[in-house]
């Protein structure tokens, strides 16, 4: 088998649920890397601006996001230089661009890939779409702004 070899990623978990860790006495019962800090039980609007200010992670990842207070706290991270990896339930494209709060982030090229799994076999890949990152991060900082 290939190496992968990729320069390890400082990683914090918003885990609302408890579904991504699993979390049992403080200890994530999941794989979720030895670089990654969790949060769980907590919002994701509090646990975003909990970890931007005290555990400064590369990137963030939460799941099922599409709340107003979601993309809110989702801009906040990435106007902070943070890298984001989130899941939202949807049967297809389409379906997530009809989302009016992720269609915000992905006209404003905040979103740089959607992976749709298929629903009735685990792990396989149903469509992909993916857009270039452009300059426009400037644009999210001044609707962050705009919102505050």
């Amino acid at each position: 088998m290939p190496e992968i070899k990729f320069s390890p990623k400082t990683c914090s978990i918003v885990d609302e649920r408890g579904e991504i860790a699993a979390m049992h006495k403080g200890m994530p019962q999941n794989d979720v890397g030895k670089f990654t800090d969790v949060i769980d039980n907590v919002s994701k609007e509090i646990g975003i601006r909990m970890v931007i200010r005290s555990m400064s992670p590369q990137i963030v990842i939460c799941d099922e996001i599409g709340s107003q207070e979601d993309i809110l706290s989702i801009r906040k991270a990435t106007c902070s230089g943070i890298k984001g990896i989130f899941t939202a339930h949807s049967e297809s494209i389409e379906e997530v661009f009809q989302n009016k709060n992720l269609k915000e982030l992905i006209e404003d090229k905040l979103i740089k890939r959607i992976i749709v799994l298929d629903s009735k076999v685990k792990g396989k890949i149903k469509d992909v779409w993916e857009e270039k990152m452009s300059s426009k991060i400037e644009n999210a900082a001044y609707k962050y702004k705009e919102v505050i």
